[in-house]
């Protein structure tokens, strides 16, 4: 038995029990008093438990005097640890630094928990990698600025980058809800400006300011079919169905993947893979389409295959 789950034993026997002596410890979790001792000193000094000595009861106790709901830090048992831990990792390599100062005192705590320090820490670090490519960096006093507005039903400030012609523009929008898609961040927003819902890529803001003005209140339904109805990020309520042919060779990969909740995909006699999916706007969905190359052919509708061919053709001059 490791250190930390002695720490969930102990922690565990003074919740049910009220107190603890020395010999029940040492009974149960076969230790020596000297052991034991360096736990209770590690656990008040470092993990700040406040356990102190009764001599009353002859036995040690939850400080009554402590303003203290529970016992802090003590609650995860190894696995929850290691698992918060992870979830940790995965935030850090998603987007480094970003959730830094926020997660650094629940990161600090969690490694004290682990037996031998940091671990955990180091091992999970180690033997898990997420590889974010196709990110890109996000300012972080934006990002909290974002935050605060999206949680506080504040309306925000931004000034944006439109990177179709390079300009910027100034908006008051009313956050409604942060996305996290293709290892990069979105604002869902309603647009004070445009007076309608608007996605903003979280890279292309540039600054942001919380206003004293309450956020216009969008029902989640009406975001899921504005934003949500079609394929991709840049999505709309109005839609159409792109049916798409993969060759059996791509089937063999695309026909696990999700690319839409109401997709629909069928498997053909020869092993190609048909799949349709309603999509608002084309050129998301073009460039996802150019990746497969010879690997797809759009069947429906004929604006979409167009389009398609019409990139192939300029993309194989180049080559000419």
């Amino acid at each position: 038995m490791d250190r930390t789950e002695r720490f969930y034993k102990i922690r565990r026997r003074l919740i049910e029990k009220g107190a603890l002596t020395r010999r029940e410890v040492e009974e149960e979790l076969e230790i020596s008093h000297a052991t034991f001792k360096r736990d209770i000193e590690y656990m008040r000094d470092r993990l700040n438990v406040p356990i102190v000595w009764s001599r009353e009861r002859e036995a040690y106790v939850i400080d009554p005097d402590a303003d203290v709901a529970e016992l802090p830090g003590i609650w995860f048992s190894p696995a929850e640890i290691y698992a918060l831990l992870e979830i940790e990792h995965l935030l850090e390599r998603l987007q480094p630094g970003l959730l830094g100062r926020q997660l650094d005192p629940l990161r600090t705590r969690l490694r004290a928990l682990l037996e031998r320090g940091d671990r955990g820490h180091h091992e999970i670090r180690r033997r898990i990698r997420v590889l974010a490519l196709g990110s890109r960096g996000v300012n972080r006093e934006v990002f909290e600025a974002l935050s605060v507005g999206l949680l506080s039903r504040r309306r925000i400030r931004i000034r944006h980058l439109k990177r179709g012609s390079g300009e910027f523009s100034e908006r008051v929008v009313s956050p409604q809800r942060l996305v996290h898609y293709r290892y990069n961040w979105y604002l869902d927003a309603w647009c004070h400006v445009r007076k309608d819902l608007r996605v903003f890529a979280v890279d292309a803001i540039k600054s942001a300011l919380v206003v004293e003005q309450p956020a216009r209140e969008v029902a989640d339904e009406n975001l899921d079919r504005v934003l949500g109805a079609g394929y991709g990020i840049f999505s709309g309520a109005e839609t159409q169905t792109a049916v798409l042919r993969f060759t059996p060779e791509r089937a063999r990969w695309v026909a696990d993947e999700v690319w839409h909740s109401r997709q629909v995909g069928r498997i053909e006699a020869d092993g190609s893979y048909v799949l349709e999916l309603p999509y608002s706007q084309e050129p998301e969905l073009v460039m996802d389409l150019l990746r497969y190359g010879a690997g797809v052919c759009v069947l429906a509708p004929e604006t979409l295959r167009a389009t398609v061919a019409r990139e192939l053709a300029a993309a194989a001059r180049q080559y000419a």
